[in-house]
């Protein structure tokens, strides 16, 4: 019956138009309402964590809130109405209104993909070109945003002009929403630019992106492992403390790394069975739309409608304080996390005030004084290591 279930558009096929396995159906629902809620619940989750965050918006935040945004519009504008059409069976609807969902559908794929591939770019240059990264970083990384949500919508107005709501069949009287091609190769011209665009273009920015990312690690990591091994021959203590303050700051950006290597990978394993599938339904002359292969259709599809779901939680896993920042929306967690901090408060004082008052003592003492000395080395060795 159709070619693209979540995303872009139903391909006519050369299956019965008027019926449907009911079996597969029913799955199909229940798997759509699945992903829509996890969806919408994941990424609310983390919108409402960096609203309520105290920190200041880093780059990388402003991009993780851009990427839920894009995976809301896929929640709401692709996965539900995918998930009422498979309720209904048909589009029952104006031809505008079939115009515009299949408009917003393909909007939110493009959204979602290059909205990832400028995360992908800005962790580029943040690792490889970092001094870049000091001439206006948020103009640069506004401009990469408002760029990715103008070029989603360009590169999906097509489907206005494509899809329209039609007889299945001459004289049937039955409608739904479909694509018409004029020449009979424009259906496989069509699903090929989908994949090109959404799919092919992407991944390979990607791959190129991470591997200058892994070289420029491995290059620094190689780099850094040599100058400690030459500051600790010669024990140089400021020679060490800068190594530390470096090895801190990449420590971080690792991290942002992997967070979005996690996302790219996740977009890879749910989008590539869908892709292949569909270029294999309209390049393979052989391919029969009977039961078997309309099953892997349906089955790759649902696959490709898990990834929108996915990312919050990947944002969740690498950013940890994101977790008690969306703790602090409930009045009752906000309260005991604020009773625990003034304990820890309180108790940060009182060492702060045994510190401070004993180096006061004059420098003539007793045994019993002398003794209260030797606690200070002992403390203050101690502070860093349970911090």
């Amino acid at each position: 019956r159709d070619g693209l279930r979540t995303g872009p558009p139903k391909t006519i096929c050369n299956s019965d138009p008027f019926g449907r396995n009911e079996e597969v159906a029913k799955i199909e629902i229940t798997v759509l309402s699945v992903t829509f809620v996890v969806t919408v619940i994941g990424n609310v989750s983390v919108l409402l964590a960096m609203y309520n965050t105290k920190k200041k918006m880093s780059r990388m935040h402003l991009f993780i809130k851009h990427l839920s945004l894009a995976d809301l519009v896929v929640a709401f504008f692709q996965v539900l109405p995918q998930l009422c059409w498979e309720i209904t069976f048909r589009f029952y609807g104006p031809d505008f209104l079939c115009r515009i969902v299949k408009h917003l559908q393909v909007l939110g794929m493009f959204a979602s993909t290059y909205m990832m591939v400028m995360m992908t770019l800005d962790r580029y240059i943040a690792i490889c070109h970092p001094l870049k990264t000091l001439q206006q970083p948020t103009r640069r990384s506004n401009i990469m945003i408002v760029s990715t949500w103008i070029c989603s919508l360009v590169l999906s107005t097509p489907q206005y002009f494509i899809f329209s709501l039609s007889e299945i069949k001459n004289g049937s009287e039955v409608y739904d929403c479909w694509g018409h091609f004029i020449e009979p190769w424009g259906v496989k011209a069509y699903i090929t630019w989908i994949t090109i665009g959404i799919f092919l273009i992407p991944v390979s920015i990607l791959v190129i992106c991470y591997g200058f990312i892994c070289h420029s690690i491995w290059k620094n990591i190689k780099y850094k492992t040599k100058k400690k091994r030459l500051e600790t021959c010669s024990k140089d203590v400021i020679g060490r403390s800068s190594v530390s303050s470096v090895t801190t700051i990449s420590r971080a950006k690792l991290r942002t790394v992997k967070m979005t290597f996690v996302i790219v990978l996740a977009y890879v394993v749910c989008w590539a069975p869908f892709f292949i599938v569909q270029m294999w339904s309209v390049w393979d002359v052989n391919f029969l739309w009977d039961d078997s292969e309309n099953t892997a259709v349906t089955l790759s599809a649902l696959l490709a409608s898990l990834n929108s779901c996915c990312n919050p939680w990947i944002y969740m896993i690498f950013s940890g304080h994101l977790l008690q920042d969306f703790a602090h929306c409930f009045p009752c967690s906000s309260k005991s996390q604020h009773n625990y901090k003034k304990e820890d408060s309180d108790s940060s004082i009182r060492r702060t005030t045994i510190l401070t008052k004993i180096p006061n003592r004059s420098p003539t003492c007793s045994s019993a004084t002398c003794k209260d000395f030797d606690v200070i080395p002992r403390s203050s060795r101690s502070v860093p290591l349970a911090s």
